[in-house]
């Protein structure tokens, strides 16, 4: 998928936008460590099977180089850090089953089911309704576990169902850092518009990311974000803010540099929780 708009977006050399942005009609909302609080258990599942086999628990110099890649706790990094006596099959038996335990005591974050309930019910300043989907990089099982308590069930039903995309969905052809899933995410939204609402464009949707990676699809997708770190990655990354709103990190990288934000083009910003948001600053009104 290819982002539409882009050519209208921040100069990659500048930084500076080529025209003043509009009010943000859609709010793209990533999952895990966001919405709710899988990061740390996801910590605690893969510390579980470390320690048992005398190994040290997982570093957030080793975490941050797995968020948002789909898989990536099986992969090459992890276990070339873990140095793990056992198979990478049975690792991933053994963590499976601690997610299977864990995954179910998952909770929302704070902030989160205040800001979902007044963007149901919010419009722009041009008086256009703002429009919310779910676009995450958990496969259907997982989402199924992650949501089965009741509370977490009825905040993430705030989203409506035809808004969800799942990282199994197979219009999903690449997952993040590029920026399929949000160029997914934004089609299934303008696909229930209403007819004579125009379609939403790239430069008026908001992704919120907790993940390197998921900041970065979302600027390859042309969009604006919001970047709310667990203080664990965001120790990780103190003095590489700039560079993380851009997208700039080159942590994975997967070529089409011209997608890229630029350094203070002001597409994007770090917040330290999703409670309080500043709705004004993006032309959101909350009724």
């Amino acid at each position: 998928m290819v982002a539409e708009d882009q050519n209208e977006g921040p100069d990659p050399v500048s930084g500076v936008a080529s025209q003043t942005l509009p009010p943000i009609r859609a709010c793209l909302f990533d999952m895990d460590g966001l919405l709710i609080n899988t990061e740390d258990l996801y910590t605690l599942c893969a510390d579980i099977v470390l320690t048992k086999y005398g190994r040290p628990r997982l570093p957030w110099s080793i975490k941050a180089q797995l968020m948002g890649v789909p898989g990536s706790s099986h992969g090459e990094t992890f276990h070339s850090w873990a140095q793990l006596p056992i198979s990478r099959e049975q690792f991933k038996e053994e963590q499976a089953e601690q997610h299977r335990i864990h995954f179910p005591e998952c909770k929302p974050l704070p902030g989160v089911e205040k800001l979902l309930r007044d963007l149901r019910g919010a419009k722009t300043t041009l008086g256009l309704p703002v429009e919310i989907a779910l676009a995450t990089s958990s496969h259907r099982a997982n989402y199924e576990l992650k949501t089965s308590k009741p509370e977490t069930k009825a905040v993430l039903d705030l989203i409506p169902e035809n808004h969800r995309v799942l990282g199994d969905d197979p219009r999903v052809q690449h997952g993040k850092p590029a920026p399929d899933i949000y160029l997914l995410a934004l089609q299934v939204i303008n696909s229930t518009l209403p007819e004579g609402v125009p379609k939403i464009t790239p430069k008026e949707c908001l992704v919120f990311e907790d993940s390197v990676l998921g900041v970065e699809a979302g600027r390859r997708a042309g969009m604006r974000a919001v970047w709310v770190p667990h203080p664990g990655l965001a120790a990780e990354y103190k003095g590489k803010e700039k560079e993380v709103l851009a997208g700039r990190t080159a942590l994975f990288p997967i070529g089409n540099d011209e997608q890229l934000g630029a350094i203070d083009d002001g597409w994007a910003e770090q917040l330290v929780s999703l409670e309080n948001f500043p709705y004004e600053k993006f032309g959101i009104v909350v009724a």
